[in-house]
């Protein structure tokens, strides 16, 4: 442990913990190991009505970002999960459908002039469920992000959401021939009675006929999504999930805990009253050790994908892994600067979702960013280093150095505790959480979020 808190960057910023002290922390992140998703940082909830309303020419005529990351956001969905607390709404009808790409397209001729001066090296439609949309609807996106946007689909990772109820022939059909190379869809379970709890209308030969259909298409890239920790689930019937996902071969699977939080449907006392105990971790540690047998290779505590090689036929464009430059259009859809990252309101209730929706569709002017959060420079270092260490490829210090002109460790004390804690290590110049601190990602995402975000989150109250 000496020869890693020595090295350059790390150990110097701080007295090393007492060994009573980094007991307690660990075991901290043991007993709570899943404290929250920390998806991004500033988290979403940190976002608020900013003090000036910021021009959308000087948000981007000074973004370093080499290319860009294009996202649209489409907050429409079959029926909300019972878990579901992102931006969306349950809203079937066409007429609404094209009234909101409408809005989007209006948007993106607004936005167009001030952020296509560098290429999109990626491009994702997410949502709610993008293809809930008509055929033609969905091919009038990628006619937004081609025509309008720039988009080159020859250079450009393109990756977009589904549904299992939603894939069909014809939909299938607009997605191949825009060239898109990644198709994501969320299953959460193969066991009936594990979807029906968290109030999620699919059957097991719904979600098998899906899988097929995708399989024939031969997209580059299959991602499935499952939940572990659903109420009645026990380690042996997500491992049995698991398996029959592992049979269609896909390319990328994604583990999430399962997470309720207010206005969710399922709530935190129904997965207790169910269970006892969590679950979580040790639906995690398994799945974990039959991906690695079969093959896969973890990026995340998340992420696990095939290490074969992405044959798109394209020539695509790097994107860095900080994931600046991104450009979100839609409602919904955040959009990340190096200084500020803004969006629309967030909401979670229909009620109060559908009347964020029903403004976006009205207005006539996309112009400015008014809502967000400007992050500080301290800000800025901290979000670098959880997007790198939260993620196998680590944290190279000289990267951090480059940037921001410092040592990672004067300006983060906390890792050199992570490598005393024996969660964490130091080799060719890149810090790495080990197996055992990525089971705890979402406990360590946590832990170093800063006092002064956590006090704006802890403020935010979800309509």
């Amino acid at each position: 442990m000496n020869v890693l808190m020595n090295h350059p960057g790390i150990g110097k910023a701080a007295s090393p913990a007492g060994e009573a002290d980094l007991a307690e922390l660990k075991e901290q992140f043991r007993s709570e190991p899943y404290r929250s998703y920390l998806y991004s940082y500033p988290h979403k909830t940190s976002y608020r009505e900013l003090d000036t309303k910021l021009s959308l020419s000087e948000l981007w005529s000074g973004e370093p970002a080499e290319t860009f990351f294009l996202y649209m956001h489409i907050p429409f969905c079959g029926a909300r999960c019972g878990f579901c607390n992102l931006f969306t709404l349950p809203d079937k009808r066409s007429s609404v459908h094209e009234q909101y790409v409408d809005a989007l397209e209006r948007q993106a001729r607004q936005w167009a002039p001030h952020v296509t001066r560098r290429p999109f090296a990626r491009f994702a439609i997410g949502g709610g469920t993008p293809t809930l949309l008509a055929p033609a609807l969905l091919a009038r996106l990628f006619d937004i992000a081609e025509q309008i946007m720039g988009v080159d689909v020859e250079q450009a990772s393109i990756s977009v959401e589904t549904s299992p109820e939603t894939v069909t022939e014809d939909r299938l059909a607009v997605l191949r021939e825009r060239r898109v190379d990644r198709i994501s869809m969320g299953i959460q379970s193969f066991v009936e009675s594990e979807a029906a709890a968290i109030y999620r209308p699919q059957k097991p030969r719904e979600v098998e006929r899906a899988l097929e259909l995708l399989k024939r298409e031969s997209f580059p890239v299959l991602n499935l999504d499952l939940i572990y920790g659903l109420p009645g689930q026990s380690v042996a019937s997500w491992l049995y999930s698991l398996e029959r996902a592992l049979a269609y071969e896909p390319e990328e699977i994604f583990l999430y805990p399962l997470y309720t939080r207010e206005h969710t449907i399922v709530k935190p006392l129904d997965r207790l009253r169910e269970h006892g105990d969590d679950p979580r971790l040790a639906c995690y540690q398994a799945a974990r050790d039959r991906l690695i047998a079969a093959g896969y290779v973890q990026s995340s505590m998340r992420r696990f994908a095939r290490p074969a090689p992405l044959d798109t036929g394209k020539i695509l464009l790097p994107y860095g892994c900080q994931e600046e430059g991104m450009v979100g259009l839609g409602c919904g859809a955040r959009s990340y600067t190096r200084g500020v990252h803004y969006a629309s309101r967030y909401a979670v209730s229909k009620s109060a979702t559908a009347s964020i929706i029903a403004d976006y569709v009205a207005a006539e002017s996309h112009d400015t960013a008014d809502y967000g959060i400007v992050l500080s420079l301290a800000e800025q270092k901290r979000r670098f280093v959880l997007k790198a260490i939260l993620h196998c490829e680590g944290l190279e210090l000289s990267a951090y150095r480059d940037r921001f002109g410092s040592e990672a460790a004067a300006d983060h004390p906390e890792l050199a505790q992570l490598l005393q804690a024996g969660l964490a290590s130091v080799a060719e110049g890149i810090f790495r959480l080990n197996e055992e601190g990525l089971a705890y990602s979402d406990a360590i995402g946590d832990w170093l979020i800063t006092p002064e975000i956590r006090r704006r989150m802890e403020g935010y109250v979800v309509a």
